[in-house]
């Protein structure tokens, strides 16, 4: 595209404004209507024909055209020049918020106030925006801001990738049920916008920007990051839209009040919060968590602790292979001996409604107590994070364990927080012990195992350790039955 030229017999070319990984944006002039729009060439991923690439995108830009609010940008039409689409917006003479830089939290929540309305309405009319970051919020010269590039992500497929299948863009403001594979929905918007306010007080977005966007994946997928320490009033607000557990998030409507009137520096997820049964978005045990079960794989398979398996992270349909922390492992068969080597089983806590340690432990022994025969029973104690891997996969995972014991009983770390020890028998005959890290959340009442960490794994040598105690007869009991299903 050049200066000068018309493109769809109306719109003539002005001056390029930018490009980024989903195409080059100009300001142009439509001679049709008399006004400055700007124009977006879109790019299209290699693979997919013209003729599709603009029927998408022009159905992506009906969809956003029902968006009609003063803080988001309009989309006035789709057109097509050289076989590519052209989106036609309006013209916004502003600055991106990336641009702006470091702000205020009062001026930061004014931004975010505004740009949270106008994702309210977009999601009231169906419409998910699915890339909201700094450099999709203009800021005009009067403090207006507005969103831009709704339905841009999915009218280029989602994500722009490399000839390698890799995110073209940073996945830096990605919300980790995204970056594990979930479809995009309102809570990932709104986690992403606190990651982009987050990144307006910080200067940074919580997963931090690396170059290696493997490992950046792995780190938002895992859901992990430092508290903002500049937000002061805004703290409260940001933290609430960043819980991993998109179930547990504000709506957008609702964090667009938070950030009118943001609160005191509260911590995360406090008692007065909308969603005080849930638990921090920040975890307090020092590795990687995961909301998703993984698999035992014996330390000769994987570095200790974070290296294992591969796994698939689909992001709107583009597969992206990264290699997310050590897989899940199972649990005991008949029940998980306490520390006194008795056999727990699942009862009602008297202080039922309120978090304790002897409940968050009690949880957790249960747990481990149905696995791996009864994962019907395991799989009702999951949370939804937790399920998105599927129900086959987690059978999978379970059917490779057997002689599995509790040889550290569960012990409550922090407000929401268990680790407990485990020791079995995995692929190739490999037994390993290793110790274990939960998340729990309560809902509606009913504690629930929100996310699953290996914190420490190794290979122990055949006889060694308590094999031979409670934990072993009950897995040599267990395998003169067989194998799951059979006993």
């Amino acid at each position: 595209m050049d200066e000068g030229r018309l493109v769809a017999g109306r719109y003539r070319l002005r001056t390029r404004l930018g490009s980024g990984a989903m195409g080059v944006v100009w300001q142009a002039f439509d001679e049709r209507l008399g006004r400055v729009v700007a124009l977006k060439q879109l790019i299209v991923p290699e693979g997919t024909g013209s003729a599709e690439a603009v029927a998408r995108a022009a159905r992506e830009g009906r969809i956003a055209a029902r968006v009609q609010h003063p803080n988001a940008v309009t989309v006035h039409d789709v057109v097509e020049d050289g076989g590519r689409p052209v989106l036609v917006m309006e013209y916004v003479p502003a600055r991106t918020l990336a641009e702006v830089g470091v702000l205020p939290p009062d001026a930061a929540a004014r931004i975010g106030a505004q740009v949270a309305s106008a994702l309210a309405a977009a999601h009231a009319a169906g419409v998910v925006h699915r890339d909201v970051k700094p450099g999709n919020v203009l800021i005009t010269s009067d403090g207006t801001a507005k969103i831009s590039d709704f339905g841009i992500a999915r009218a280029v497929g989602d994500v722009a990738v490399t000839r390698t299948g890799l995110l073209a863009g940073t996945p830096a403001y990605l919300s980790p049920e995204v970056a594990r594979g979930a479809e995009p929905g309102p809570a990932s918007d709104v986690f992403a916008l606190g990651a982009t306010l987050y990144a307006a007080v910080e200067g940074r977005p919580p997963f931090g920007e690396g170059g290696n966007t493997i490992a950046l994946l792995h780190t938002v997928a895992a859901g992990r990051f430092d508290p903002p320490r500049n937000a002061g009033p805004l703290t409260g607000a940001l933290m609430e839209a960043l819980r991993t557990d998109p179930t547990t998030r504000p709506d957008m409507a609702r964090f667009a009040d938070l950030l009118r009137s943001p609160a005191s520096p509260a911590t995360p997820a406090s008692s007065s919060s909308p969603a005080s049964s849930a638990p921090p978005a920040v975890p307090t045990p020092p590795a990687t968590r995961l909301d998703l079960p993984v698999p035992p794989v014996g330390p000769s398979r994987r570095r200790p602790v974070l290296i294992g398996v591969t796994a698939l992270v689909v992001v709107g349909g583009v597969v992206l292979a990264v290699l997310l922390a050590a897989r899940n492992d199972d649990a005991a068969a008949g029940g998980a001996p306490t520390s006194s080597g008795t056999t727990t089983s699942t009862t009602t806590s008297e202080t039922e409604g309120e978090v304790t340690a002897d409940r968050l432990q009690q949880t957790v022994a249960d747990y481990y107590a149905l696995l791996p025969d009864d994962t019907d029973g395991a799989w009702a104690m999951l949370g939804p994070g937790m399920r998105e891997q599927g129900r086959e996969k987690y059978d999978e995972a379970w059917e490779a364990v057997r002689d599995l014991a509790v040889t550290t009983p569960p012990e409550a770390t922090g407000p929401d927080h268990v680790t407990v020890g485990l020791r079995y028998t995995g692929e190739d005959d490999e037994r390993i012990a290793e110790t274990r890290g939960l998340m729990l959340a309560e809902v509606d009442g009913t504690l629930l195992i929100v996310a699953e960490e290996v914190l420490s794994s190794e290979r122990v040598e055949e006889g060694g350790g308590d094999d031979e105690g409670e934990g072993g007869r009950r897995g040599k009991d267990k395998e003169e039955k067989g194998r799951k299903g059979e006993g």
